[in-house]
């Protein structure tokens, strides 16, 4: 369930899995979408529906995992996108950024932990829907609305789990991203003809102003780590808002959290 792992050729900024683990483990909503194209949550939600439906099927077990809280949301849960409008968003996309940014949060002041408001794609889109809902970000995450009351009823049995490292976000994150930047995460942006959706993708709008001769590498490693860890915690509040999700500690080793997590899911009736 991620956002970016869609796009073909978008591999090293993204931590898409191994060709080995893909090899291993039948993975799915990997590399079915263009970069140079916009492609949606609402398109994820047809394909990844689809997916879900045929793994459950097979009477296979479906792990769905990541870290887009509404990619999550669109596979379990009847959630229904807000309308969009053509001419509404190109108001707003006419709009300079920083006017749209302050527009949002003006009428939500708490926009800023839900929306990621150095990426205009995310801002205009927050800024349509408000015109025409009038519903803020907050709004549309807490309720009163249809799809809200909806929202943590799971159209299949859902067992969920989280992994936080708490107070070592940050340090993991520029782990992660000085990782990507030793595996070519440069050349592999170069090599990419990104359209306006791909192109904001964390990580790459950073390298994007390297390759254009706007930022040294320096500037925008900070930037980008800044961008990250900001995104990350705003996934970490968007998560713990559902009461479905049963957070376990960090732990170096990894099988060890992989042996919790896969307690915590056969205590919720998931069974391998």
């Amino acid at each position: 369930m991620d956002s970016v792992q869609v796009y073909r050729g978008m591999d090293i900024g993204t931590a898409k899995p191994s060709l080995d683990d893909r090899r291993r483990i039948p993975h799915h909503m990997i590399d079915v979408a263009d970069p140079a194209a916009p492609f949606s949550v609402a398109e994820f939600q047809v394909l990844g529906v689809g997916a879900v439906e045929e793994i459950a099927g097979r009477g296979s077990p479906v792990l769905i995992v990541g870290g887009s809280g509404l990619h999550f949301r669109s596979l379990v849960d009847p959630f229904d996108f807000p309308p969009t409008d053509p001419t509404v968003r190109q108001e707003v996309e006419a709009v300079p950024a920083a006017a749209a940014v302050a527009e949002l949060v003006g009428a939500d002041p708490s926009a800023a932990d839900l929306v990621d408001l150095a990426n205009p794609r995310r801002v205009i889109r927050a800024v349509e829907i408000l015109r025409i809902t009038g519903l803020t970000p907050s709004d549309r995450l807490r309720g009163p609305r249809p799809e809200a009351v909806r929202a943590y009823r799971p159209v299949r049995p859902v067992a969920a789990v989280g992994i936080d490292p708490g107070g070592r976000l940050a340090e993991r994150v520029q782990h992660r991203f000085d990782r990507m930047l030793a595996d070519g995460l440069l050349d592999e942006v170069r090599g990419l003809a990104l359209g306006p959706t791909a192109a904001t993708a964390v990580g790459y709008r950073e390298m994007n102003e390297v390759i254009a001769g706007v930022w040294d590498l320096a500037q925008a490693r900070r930037r980008a780590v800044d961008a990250s860890t900001a995104l990350a915690r705003r996934q970490r509040t968007y998560h713990r808002r559902d009461p479905r999700i049963d957070w376990i500690e960090w732990d170096d080793d990894p099988d060890v959290m992989a042996r919790l997590a896969v307690a915590r899911l056969e205590e919720a009736g998931w069974t391998s």
